[in-house]
């Protein structure tokens, strides 16, 4: 009789320990929380507005037809959107809108709070993920408009508009914050010792510098 009083605590403990391992962002404890961007609260996301001061507006936006109205990257060629919704606050969602030039490229990067699933709206990309180490496997295919391709969270992840049009997708992922780290950035624009890095890279220091430079200028 013990025994099993104890097995049924410890599945319960596993049970709950696995349900708030699920939820990345505070799982919401009201219909809405609609964020007061004014506020000077501190929480992990955004306080709330007072429901009575809650309008449609509040759950709309609009201009994600129009192709590069987003934060332009000229390094790499592509403009991206994110879609302000208030609405969306605590409940664990963000989107935006991704357009690259032909030749461009989103270069590899990754979430660390989210996945990200990703509909092609104009054009074709090629997209896709890598594994973790040590298989480090290719996942990707070729979209074009009405595809959508799903990335776990966490792993590195591209797209390459190879072609000769220009391309628009729409990405929605699983974070309020998911948080961006791009990889070449984040090593060669920080300002590591380039003899570390020719030795990740397996390459020489004048090569790590001089790589180093084009992101430092």
């Amino acid at each position: 009789m013990a025994t099993s009083a104890v097995l049924l605590v410890v599945a319960a403990v596993v049970a709950l320990v696995a349900g708030h391992g699920a939820a990345f962002d505070p799982n919401p404890l009201q219909d809405f929380c609609v964020a007061d961007t004014t506020s000077k609260v501190r929480v992990n996301g955004v306080p709330c507005k007072d429901p009575a001061a809650v309008t449609p507006d509040d759950f709309f936006f609009s201009g994600v037809d129009r192709a590069g109205a987003g934060t332009a990257s000229r390094r790499y060629g592509f403009t991206a959107l994110s879609v302000q919704i208030p609405g969306l606050n605590t409940l664990g969602a963000s989107h935006a809108r991704v357009d690259v030039a032909p030749g461009a490229v989103f270069p590899p990067h990754y979430h660390p709070r989210a996945s990200e699933t990703a509909v092609v709206l104009d054009g074709a990309v090629y997209f896709g993920f890598v594994s973790s180490y040590p298989e480090n496997m290719v996942y990707a295919k070729v979209l074009r408009k009405g595809d959508v391709f799903a990335v776990p969270q966490g792993l590195v992840h591209f797209l390459y508009n190879n072609g000769t049009e220009p391309a628009a997708l729409y990405a929605t992922l699983s974070s309020q914050n998911p948080g961006l780290v791009l990889l070449a950035d984040a090593l060669f624009a920080s300002g590591l010792p380039d003899d570390l890095l020719a030795k990740t890279f397996l390459t020489d220091v004048g090569t790590a510098h001089k790589i180093g430079a084009k992101f430092r200028s």
